[in-house]
């Protein structure tokens, strides 16, 4: 199939954020193109930003509801292939629903709903459509994770035995959102945000990186939920043990109140033989600490890397690769997976590496249940 994959987008107009970071990240590679979306709940702002990215004015839709109607009934070599959905979280149920069951896969931002009834109603549509669904946990998408994802996976450190990652932001460390600043006003509103503040912004992140880089899967947490600033509504700091399928031990905290903190996740993981370590703010590095012998600092680029780390690296070494390199990732994996599909051939695994469905759920799983040992007295919660 020689064409690009067309994207239609929901959400991320003028004054978003995260949109233009999706815009970014799916243009990379020359793989995508933006051809159409509903870029606003005010239609005459989706027209306007139409106008910014360069759309026919046609192609620029009131509604995601428009949007999905109208391009259905387009030519097939015409209408849109997919759509990403790029709103608050209270938005992404709907858009995601009606798209899957009128044929069109589906990328969309996490966490994957408002609540877990309506996630795991996504998993069934997926799983009965058969159609393509990404959730862009980008962390996932850094060279050095993968590396550390597939050095477990091959046994190189042994047997998992602890897990300790933390995700620290200072960006909320004041009542930020009572000056009108738009992505700290959803982010603290349960009825845009859900049941979670910081745990279903960032500590999902963190769930989800441990999940993806040990291949284990969270068993049972006790949380420890907080609101540190005066008036908050939602959970600002949270701390949580976790015990893992194999049996292994972690520890994981997100914040938004770390004072002079910027987007500082880290992970660090112990098993029998040797201990990982990577950082989002130095995510060339990979640092392996052996039992046995000196440490190692394994780099993007650099040396006999697996498949699924040099996949995932773009440039020389020593050219810092970063968080749109990882968000396109993604991106160019999901379109890769996509043209497969549409071709009617199988999408090589290598193409299919990238946060699913069912990764959404499990981070759904995770807000619910961290929320609730938050609240009770009986700490302890089966995943």
């Amino acid at each position: 199939m020689s064409r690009k994959m067309r994207m239609g987008m929901v959400g991320g107009g003028r004054g978003g954020f995260i949109g233009h970071v999706h815009r970014m990240a799916a243009a990379l590679d020359g793989e995508i193109e933006l051809v159409c979306g509903a870029f606003s709940s005010d239609p005459k702002k989706s027209k306007l930003s139409g106008q910014d990215f360069f759309l026919p004015p046609e192609r620029s839709y009131g509604s995601y509801e428009e949007m999905i109607k109208t391009e259905k009934t387009l030519p097939e070599g015409e209408r849109m292939d997919f759509i990403a959905i790029v709103t608050p979280n209270h938005l992404h149920y709907g858009p995601a629903k009606m798209a899957l069951q009128n044929g069109f896969h589906v990328v969309c931002d996490k966490p994957l709903a408002f609540t877990m009834k309506e996630a795991k109603d996504l998993q069934r549509i997926v799983k009965r459509t058969g159609l393509l669904f990404a959730l862009t946990h980008n962390y996932t998408g850094y060279p050095m994770v993968k590396q550390a994802r597939m050095m477990i996976a091959k046994g190189k450190i042994g047997e998992v035995r602890k897990v300790v990652v933390e995700y620290p932001q200072g960006w909320l460390s004041t009542k930020l959102e009572d000056s009108g600043q738009k992505q700290a006003s959803w982010r603290t509103d349960p009825k845009r945000s859900g049941i979670a503040g910081a745990m279903g912004d960032i500590g999902t992140h963190a769930e989800n990186l441990a999940e993806y880089i040990t291949g284990l899967q969270i068993k049972r947490l006790c949380a420890d939920i907080n609101i540190m600033v005066p008036g908050r509504l939602l959970d600002d700091d949270g701390n949580v043990f976790l015990e893992f399928d194999n049996g292994a031990k972690g520890i994981l905290f997100a914040t938004q109140i770390a004072a002079g903190e910027e987007n500082n996740l880290r992970i660090r993981i112990y098993g029998e033989k040797a201990g990982l370590e990577w950082a989002q703010q130095s995510p060339n590095s990979l640092i392996v600490k052996w039992l046995s012998k000196p440490m190692e600092i394994m780099r993007t680029g650099v040396g006999k890397l697996y498949p699924e780390a040099q996949h995932a690296t773009r440039i020389p070494a020593g050219h810092p690769e970063g968080y749109l390199e990882a968000f396109a990732n993604i991106y160019r994996n999901f379109a890769l997976a996509l043209r497969a599909h549409l071709a009617g051939k199988k999408p090589k695994a290598l193409h299919l590496d990238f946060p699913s469905v069912e990764d959404g759920v499990r981070g759904m799983r995770f807000i619910e249940k961290v929320i609730e040992s938050g609240k009770s007295k009986q700490k302890w919660m089966k995943f």
